[in-house]
């Protein structure tokens, strides 16, 4: 799938895409089921940005889904890969149903992603080593001439790890201007606030002394976010990234900004009421 930049100045097509982050939304708390413990949180915050990515950025065929120069995607914060389960399930990569059964033995849905789930490029889940392998990535669509993107979603906690750094210093000492890093800036960790943890301060500074070119939006607001990523892609001699200020559950008003349901389980009924708020959306 190949969708073109018309889209951006498109209120009717930024209204899809709002649907479909809608669609994702509720395919996470389906991914999510049932007193099984899982993270919303996470998956949530970067619901918007998964439905850009797919749904109007990145150059993908499920029915093709090997294709030498479909761009490449790394949930690099791996405990959120429901939201791009969910897209992937959307987009037809498996079937729809299959969401049902995440997290459940024999079952290609697991709680971090795996290579052999459909559309996966990497497996992720040990924070801090997906910006790595999307510098890796972009270097091999270097070295074999293709003209692919890297895109790789990062958490704001997961940027203490210092091999994050690493990578940001490689991939500005080559140049790779065809990889993208997505900040998740939910600011909200496992056990609280990540400023109460870690605190790294500037962080779209820290990617500007890097070398970087960046951006910071609301990455809540689709119309920023597709702006962000347009005008990421079109960055040249430098790798770029776009700091997405976004709430923790974003969505579901019992888990907001609320550190216990970075990884929690659900009630029938709670699922039901997160459902309820998603449509109200």
């Amino acid at each position: 799938m190949n969708f073109t930049r018309r889209w951006i100045m498109n209120p009717e097509k930024i209204a899809e895409l709002k649907e479909k982050a809608r669609t994702v939304r509720l395919g996470i708390l389906d991914a999510l089921g049932i007193d099984k413990r899982g993270h919303l949180g996470g998956s949530m915050s970067c619901a918007d940005i998964v439905a850009a990515l797919y749904f109007y950025k990145m150059r993908h065929d499920p029915k093709d889904r090997f294709m030498k120069d479909r761009d490449r995607f790394i949930m690099s914060k791996g405990h959120s890969v429901l939201a791009q389960y969910a897209a992937l399930a959307e987009l037809g990569y498996f079937p729809k149903e299959t969401l049902l059964k995440t997290k459940t033995l024999g079952c290609f849905l697991q709680g971090h992603p795996e290579r052999e789930t459909p559309g996966v490029e990497a497996n992720t889940g040990s924070l801090g080593q997906g910006l790595s392998i999307g510098v890796g990535i972009a270097l091999g669509g270097r070295l074999d001439g293709l003209d692919y993107h890297t895109w790789v979603i990062l958490g704001d906690g997961e940027l203490g790890e210092g091999q994050i750094w690493e990578a940001v210093t490689a991939a500005a000492a080559y140049k790779l201007d065809t990889l993208t890093a997505i900040v998740d800036m939910n600011g909200i960790q496992a056990v609280g606030k990540t400023c109460d943890r870690y605190d790294l301060g500037d962080i779209r500074g820290k990617f500007n002394a890097f070398g970087w070119k960046t951006f910071e939006i609301d990455g809540h607001d689709m119309g920023q976010i597709v702006k962000a990523l347009d005008e990421a892609s079109g960055v040249r001699g430098v790798p770029s990234a776009i700091i997405a200020r976004t709430v923790k559950g974003k969505g579901v008003s019992f888990a907001e900004n609320v550190a216990a349901y970075h990884n929690n389980l659900l009630t029938k009924e709670l699922q039901e009421q997160a459902r309820q708020e998603i449509l109200a959306m």
